[in-house]
């Protein structure tokens, strides 16, 4: 990688506790072409160098991903070059590898973020399987509106992660949804954060958040285990932003060191939405003969499998 360049809009979203679709796509617009020439400075390299433009096409929100899809068929058109719509999930889903020999290896992927919880078996580059998938709150989301009720930033999830250091988490006894499911539900937990909370007294906030985030992440390691015992892989990755939290990376960690499997995760600055790990998927896909039309259309849905 030449140059990484990031324009964060968190402090712009955080007064109003969440993305504002119409700010950041204009945002989006604002800073895309600065980044543009930020990114080639930094590289040292001329735009006519560039290989191939990529760009998110989805899942998303559609005006935010009308502006780069735009801007990177735009550059394609006009300079000859390839374009590659990458799906979102597929750059969190790949990003574990970014930093090895780039061989995507077979792995139970945990892609558990803001807007997504699912895990995936992946069998190469291009060929991934759904196993399960939230039906109602993604773990990250369940982090944000918990963080909310009790009067934290946003987002919700590193704060919560802070005041729980500090925390017993098996003072509450919350609840581990569809333990026996694939699928995941994290909307009973905040429900049931809700209704504890009036019932609460004194110093309680850090034993709160703790048992909050140990019930996430009980669900999570007990589904993702289960999955790659299921389907017999001895790798389990994970990506996505909620996956910065340390309490997770330790537990999922001590628990494949304890079932043997092997454990690879994306580095922290990886996590959280970037370009980077987009880029990184549009190389492999180049690389390994994909190309995109450019009258592909965004798809605010896009599914990965």
């Amino acid at each position: 990688m030449l140059a990484s360049e990031i324009a964060s809009q968190i402090a712009e979203h955080e007064k109003f506790g969440g993305v504002v679709p119409e700010l950041a796509s204009r945002n989006h617009l604002v800073y895309a072409p600065r980044l543009l020439e930020r990114a080639t400075r930094a590289a040292k390299i001329d735009i006519a160098n560039v290989d191939a433009f990529a760009a998110t096409s989805g899942p998303g929100l559609a005006s935010s991903l009308m502006i780069g899809a735009s801007t990177a068929k735009g550059l394609a058109i006009g300079l000859g070059k390839p374009y590659l719509a990458i799906n979102h999930l597929e750059g969190h889903l790949l990003s574990p590898f970014f930093n090895g020999d780039f061989q995507i290896k077979p792995n139970i992927s945990l892609i558990v973020s803001g807007g997504h919880t699912m895990s995936i078996q992946v069998v190469g580059l291009c060929d991934y399987r759904l196993i399960g998938r939230t039906v109602d709150d993604a773990a990250g989301e369940a982090f944000d509106k918990v963080a909310k009720m009790l009067g934290l930033g946003y987002p919700g999830g590193p704060e919560i992660e802070k005041h729980a250091r500090n925390g017993d988490a098996t003072r509450f006894n919350l609840p581990r949804s569809m333990l026996d499911s694939e699928n995941f539900s994290f909307s009973g937990l905040k429900t049931a954060v809700r209704y504890l909370l009036p019932k609460l007294r004194g110093d309680f906030l850090a034993d709160l958040c703790a048992s909050f985030q140990q019930a996430i992440v009980d669900v999570l390691l007990r589904k993702t285990i289960a999955a790659a015992k299921k389907y017999d892989v001895d790798l389990i990755t994970v990506s996505g932003g909620v996956s910065c939290n340390e309490e997770l990376r330790r537990q999922l960690r001590d628990a494949c060191d304890r079932e043997g499997f092997r454990f690879k995760s994306a580095e922290p600055w990886l996590c959280t939405d970037n370009a980077a790990m987009i880029a990184f998927a549009a190389s492999l896909r180049l690389d390994a003969g994909f190309e995109s039309k450019v009258t592909e259309e965004i798809d605010p849905n896009l599914a990965l499998a």
